[in-house]
């Protein structure tokens, strides 16, 4: 069986990944989603471990809804990264900082 702290040690480098990459790249914004992802993925597996290791499932079902929350999320997320792609011709941040008016 394998223990809750290797558990926990994971997760909290898939985290540490993802804040890195948020912090790190700034510019693309498909990079920005997918580490947004990582790290809800990250907050699962907590959720997942802790769950199994008390004995309730509680843990794992609200992990479906977490699940199904990051997937409207990163459909309406992307939705709007291709209306912006039309409109501007470009993905990066920091271009973005205007409003068309």
């Amino acid at each position: 069986m394998i223990p809750l702290s290797h558990f926990l040690i994971v997760s909290a480098l898939l985290f540490s990944i993802s804040v890195a990459g948020i912090f790190l790249n700034r510019k693309n914004m498909i990079i920005l989603l997918m580490c947004i992802e990582l790290m809800l993925l990250s907050v699962n597996l907590n959720f997942i471990a802790f769950s199994h290791y008390s004995g309730d499932i509680a843990g794992q079902i609200f992990v479906f809804f977490i699940l199904t929350v990051a997937a409207a999320e990163a459909a309406i997320g992307l939705a709007i990264l291709i209306t912006v792609f039309r409109n501007r011709r470009t993905i990066n941040v920091e271009e973005l900082d205007e409003m068309k008016g």
